[in-house]
């Protein structure tokens, strides 16, 4: 069977194109650049993704076809060129490893301010509870060094100048008999210690018959400054006492006072306190006196020695 060959003419080409649907432009494609891609790979892809390699289609330009277009043109220019984009990754690349290091000297440097920081303080605390300890244990000593110098105190003598006994009435208006006395009493007081001195204050100083009181007196307040002494007078006096019979003795003979023998006692307290290193050790000395003397009436005037052994007792 023969086959006929027919030329087509160029009319015939001319409907066949007419009558065929036009088609739609092919999608451009894009490629991510790789590094590890060779020199014929990347001019491969290059040439693929050209769009001088695809076929050419005839579309209507847009704005948006145009940036896709330069864009890959862009793009395909690089791909053209191997080289470029390898120093471009490299060069990419070589930043980020800056960077990372740079993070890393700062992260270091963090380190090294917060461990130098902690030093710091670990060395601060330390030296303050050092220097507090050292501190209490010198006060220590200082305070132990002082116990052993406590100050010597003597009652040395007692003079009663002047001993009346009349008939009164005390403040409600009971009637009774009422005493008045005035005497001094002379005290020896002495500060043995080498490195501090004292401060001096007494209570009152008071005569008693048993529990009745019959005189008061007071020490004014003094410094004593280091091994050193002095004397120290005190007035006891007491005026219009009441004595409710309490002294027997002086009941019948309020006219014959030089003939009569009244015993009392003579209690007090003196307190030292030295400072030493400033107000921080502050070693305190406490004396409690007790001493035991004869009221005579033919004796006025006259200082009653207190010295002897067994007068005074000194707590």
């Amino acid at each position: 069977m023969g086959v006929t060959m027919h030329a087509k003419s160029d009319s015939e080409v001319t409907s066949i194109e007419a009558s065929t649907p036009p088609r739609s432009p092919r999608r451009l494609l894009y490629y991510v650049q790789s590094p590890s891609h060779s020199q014929q790979d990347l001019e491969k892809m290059s040439y693929g993704s050209s769009p001088f390699g695809s076929p050419t289609h005839h579309y209507h330009c847009s704005p948006i076809h145009h940036s896709r277009e330069s864009s890959t043109s862009r793009f395909s220019a690089s791909l053209k060129n191997p080289k470029n984009a390898v120093s471009g990754w490299r060069r990419l690349q070589r930043k980020y490893d800056e960077m990372g290091d740079q993070e890393d000297d700062e992260g270091h440097e963090d380190e090294d301010d917060r461990s130098d920081g902690g030093a710091l303080r670990f060395y601060v605390v330390c030296f303050l509870f050092s220097f507090v300890v050292l501190f209490a244990a010198f006060s220590l000593i200082l305070w132990a060094a002082s116990v052993p110098y406590k100050p010597k105190i003597i009652v040395k003598n007692i003079a009663f100048q002047n001993f009346n006994v009349q008939a009164g009435m005390d403040g409600t208006g009971v009637p009774t008999d009422m005493l008045t006395l005035n005497s001094t009493v002379k005290i020896l007081y002495r500060n043995p210690a080498t490195f501090f001195g004292v401060h001096v204050t007494s209570k009152p100083l008071e005569f008693h018959y048993y529990d009745l009181k019959l005189a008061s007196g007071y020490i004014k307040n003094f410094y004593q400054s280091r091994k050193s002494q002095r004397t120290v007078i005190a007035l006891v006096q007491g005026y219009q006492v009441p004595l409710y019979g309490g002294i027997p003795v002086l009941s019948g003979a309020k006219d014959h006072l030089e003939r009569v023998d009244v015993p009392l006692n003579l209690t007090f307290v003196m307190r030292s306190r030295a400072y030493i290193l400033g107000r921080l050790v502050k070693p305190k000395f406490y004396r409690s006196i007790l001493c035991e003397v004869t009221l005579r009436g033919n004796n006025l005037g006259k200082p009653v020695d207190l010295t002897r052994s067994g007068s005074c007792v000194y707590k």
